[in-house]
């Protein structure tokens, strides 16, 4: 009957309860199923639903902890979930894990709504803000007040009649249409293989072939060399293939995907713009922009302009400088009537960086085994705050490739979990990213709930004859994860959505970028870097090589930043929708752009940040949290780069404190005056 089966699921079905097996709540990935996560959220929303429907009819006059710190406390047991569900959504989603998302999405969106728009909780919450000043609250307790209010008011609140059944309509449209977005990226990305033989491979590493033939091999294909899109990949090939014509192809199916067919994004671009931007006037904003980013450090679309437009003044010279410099490089190999085009700028940058400074990323691969570059990132933590790692096999882990860390502080206190999951496959979305399994609050009793974080990348596998060799931009990939993941395990916050990188959006980078400097320094890399054949540290020379060529073509790679911030810009301050996508995107990057248009090459049906990620008019976040991240650091290069009263300066200002206080009173605590570019444009060697 009913209620047996129920009785049988509630045993069988990991999601419904706390997870509890270990000392550290870890997650059973070994005992769930794709079953398990719709009944798991359904029941889920429907025990916040009951948490949220005992503060409405709560009796008692609101207050500030029956009425806001229980709605944060609420929906505990969806959240346990989700926070499972979605991280495997981009690490690990088979078919029926997307098709499964189509079905949650909505329910999680209907569920947001049902909460935003519940007018008894909103009076609620209107209350306890309107007496704000009857309240002995904290900086904390301040912060979460106004985030509540602010969060209600900006999902509707005020909204009545057929204006707030519209927003309804529009979040669950937009919900669906950003889903739909990731994954067909995502599904045509694995459509592409490409098959390629011997004759076809000059300048490609052995590493790059080795992994090529086994790809190929395991697909049937013996003898030929098998190729994707997949980043990795798709990077080191346009780099080192002495192949034009390959590269030309390379360059067109990545950079076409998308745009017709099947998996097409071009109308779901259109109708996401044209929601968000109706989706704004509801609520009373000229565009998308201006709404998203009053919830900023910017606070609005003129100082991000301001900013893109500084950069782009300070960087354009130099510029095209270095394209017309690459432009002279190349004709000096291939012919007076070469012509630079954008198949070909990784490719030749890379041959006048090995000229100019006889500096080459893949040849340093092998003083970057993986295993020696995990330690050496792990111990910067060790190094600046403390900390230490302890890998704990014994814990379940979703994928053979994935291990697990205990994290400790320097005292011995237990501080979070941390996973690695370094390497591509179907199943994992491209790109590197952070995520909360669990994120830091403190208990009703007062007892500190400590986080579980993930660090995901694309690294190239070991293969058959050798390790996992990173190159230096790889290592800075994961140093930028790592701030990433340091942000969330030192967290101290009493609220889960005030606590770890839940800041805003244009200060979330800064861990994370600040942590990249550490690649040119050579007392950092002296503590791994070694051949790892061997043992041979990696030689002064090649470190001098490192630094010097780090502002390598850093005005291309600034403009591109750019390219994609204004193009972000553009989509999310239109005041009424657009037709024709290519003619958009062409008009809105063109000052920034260094290299010839190509016809069939668009960047917005693949832009997953801004359309099926969390940077709608945040993209320009990376450059605001670069010119943070230099003017931080360059306090480090005056005292110490392992100065403990520095460090600990940074950790308790800017790591632990999360979203609790505004981000330029927290860096302006941290680094003693308000941050310029000056520092940017030093390194970049503009200034």
């Amino acid at each position: 009957n009913n209620s047996e089966r129920s009785h049988t699921m509630n045993i069988e079905n990991p999601l419904y309860k706390p997870f509890d097996a270990d000392k550290f709540g870890a997650i059973p990935f070994d005992r769930i199923r794709t079953e398990h996560y719709l009944p798991a959220v359904e029941q889920g929303i429907e025990l916040a639903l009951q948490e949220v429907n005992s503060i409405v009819e709560n009796p008692s006059t609101p207050t500030f902890e029956n009425t806001i710190v229980a709605l944060e406390r609420s929906g505990a047991d969806l959240d346990r979930v989700l926070n499972v569900f979605y991280p495997l959504l981009s690490a690990h989603a088979d078919e029926e894990m997307m098709e499964l998302s189509m079905k949650i999405d909505p329910l999680v969106s209907d569920y947001s709504s049902a909460i935003s728009l519940n007018e008894g909780l909103w009076k609620r919450i209107k209350a306890v803000y309107d007496r704000r000043n009857d309240f002995d609250l904290d900086k904390e307790d301040e912060m979460l007040l106004n985030e509540t209010y602010e969060g209600f008011a900006r999902s509707g609140a005020l909204l009545e009649g057929a204006n707030r059944e519209r927003y309804k309509e529009l979040t669950k449209r937009l919900s669906e249409l950003t889903t739909r977005f990731g994954q067909n990226v995502l599904k045509e990305l694995n459509t592409y293989k490409i098959y390629l033989k011997e004759t076809d491979l000059d300048g490609l590493p052995e590493s790059i072939i080795d992994e090529a033939r086994h790809c190929a091999a395991q697909n049937g294909h013996e003898g030929e060399y098998l190729f994707t899109l997949a980043q990795p990949t798709y990077m080191a090939f346009m780099k080192y293939s002495a192949r034009r014509d390959l590269r030309e192809k390379m360059y067109r199916l990545y950079s076409g995907r998308n745009i017709e067919g099947e998996f097409s994004n071009i109308e779901i671009i259109k109708e996401i713009s044209a929601l968000r931007l109706e989706l704004a006037r509801l609520l009373g904003r000229d565009t998308f922009a201006a709404f998203r980013l009053e919830k900023s450090m910017a606070g609005t679309p003129k100082r991000v302009n301001d900013l893109l437009y500084s950069l782009a003044d300070a960087y354009k010279e130099a510029g095209d400088k270095e394209i017309q410099e690459l432009q002279d490089f190349a004709r000096t190999l291939d012919g007076a009537d070469m012509e630079l085009q954008p198949w070909d700028y990784s490719y030749y940058a890379n041959k006048l960086k090995q000229k100019l400074y006889a500096y080459d990323e893949e040849a340093l691969r092998p003083y970057f085994r993986l295993e020696r570059v995990v330690e050496g990132v792990f111990g910067l933590a060790t190094k600046l705050y403390g900390l230490t790692f302890e890998e704990r096999a014994e814990l379940p882990v979703y994928h053979p490739d994935v291990k697990a860390f205990e994290v400790k502080d320097k005292d011995g206190s237990y501080l979070g979990l941390i996973y690695t999951d370094f390497f591509p496959r179907e199943t994992k979305r491209p790109g590197a990213w952070m995520t909360d399994f669990k994120g830091q609050w403190k208990e009703k009793d007062g007892n500190d709930s400590r986080p579980h974080v993930s660090i995901v990348m694309n690294f190239t596998k070991p293969g058959p004859s050798r390790p996992s060799l990173l190159t230096p931009y790889e290592v800075g990939t994961f140093l930028h994860e790592f701030g990433h993941a340091l942000h969330g395990l030192l967290s101290k916050g009493k609220y889960a959505s005030l606590s770890g990188t839940n800041v805003r959006r244009d200060f979330v980078e800064l861990p994370s970028q600040f942590n990249e400097n550490y690649l040119t320094q050579k007392e950092f890399l002296d503590g791994f870097a070694e051949h790892y054949q061997t043992g041979e540290s990696i030689p002064e020379e090649q470190i001098r090589r490192i630094v010097d060529s780090a502002r390598f073509g850093a005005a291309y790679a600034c403009m591109r930043q750019l390219c994609f911030g204004f193009l972000d810009m553009a989509w999310h301050t239109l005041t009424s929708p657009i037709e024709n996508v290519k003619e958009f995107e062409t008009a809105s990057i063109s000052e920034v752009s260094l290299l010839p248009g190509v016809d069939g090459a668009l960047i917005s049906p693949q832009f997953s940040h801004i359309f099926a990620g969390g940077y709608a008019a945040g993209y320009y976040s990376y450059k605001w949290a670069e010119v943070l991240d230099a003017d931080a650091f360059s306090r480090f290069e005056q005292d110490g780069i392992f100065n403990q009263d520095t460090a600990s300066s940074f950790r308790k200002n800017i790591l632990e404190r999360g979203g609790t206080e505004n981000p330029e009173i927290l860096y302006e605590r941290f680094r003693g005056q308000a941050p310029t570019i000056d520092a940017l444009l030093r390194r970049d060697g503009i200034k």
